[in-house]
């Protein structure tokens, strides 16, 4: 069976990006919060704002994450966006979320069966408006907002959440958003 170089490069970057989030941490994990969310409340559109981006998304435009909770309680994801420019060719990626029953502001989320990464909501505003997610060793995070921009200040705010939890903020890239 011939397999063409089209599965194979997207297939080579999702489970480069898999291995990259599963790489044991220096420091202590980060964690997720411990209360759980209204999982309802927090499906939708997300932009992305700001991230320490994954190789796939570094040159990301009008980035937006959609979350839709499925019946058998998984997460159908919807990350689009531009890249390298506001015109350049649009990118989509449909990975599905796992979420911990235990504890649901962790999900698993699977780019390329049977790999599962660690996704972890770190942050959610009480109006879930804003958020923030991460991985464990802190090497990717995504602020994210309903809006595709922020004032300064809220963002300034998420930032300093940033640097408190351990985030190498010179790292951290906006995300341009029209």
């Amino acid at each position: 069976m011939k397999v063409s170089k089209k599965i194979l490069f997207p297939a080579a970057i999702v489970i480069g990006l898999i291995a990259a989030c599963a790489v044991k941490p220096s420091s202590p994990a980060q964690q997720a919060i411990s209360q759980s969310i209204d999982l309802q409340r927090f499906m939708g559109d997300w932009f992305v704002i700001a991230h320490i981006p994954t190789f796939i998304e570094d040159e990301a435009y009008n980035a937006i994450e959609t979350y839709k909770l499925n019946p058998d309680g998984t997460v159908a994801t919807t990350f689009t966006f531009n890249q390298g420019a506001f015109d350049g060719p649009v990118k989509t990626y449909y990975p599905k979320g796992f979420v911990n029953s235990s504890l649901n502001t962790r999900w698993k989320m699977q780019f390329v069966w049977p790999f599962k990464a660690d996704f972890l909501i770190t942050y959610v505003d009480r109006d879930y408006q804003t958020t923030i997610i991460g991985v464990p060793d802190r090497k990717y995070v995504w602020i994210m907002a309903r809006e595709k921009s922020l004032p300064e200040a809220e963002l300034a705010a998420l930032k300093k959440r940033l640097e408190a939890s351990g985030h190498d903020l010179s790292k951290l890239r906006m995300v341009p958003q029209r």
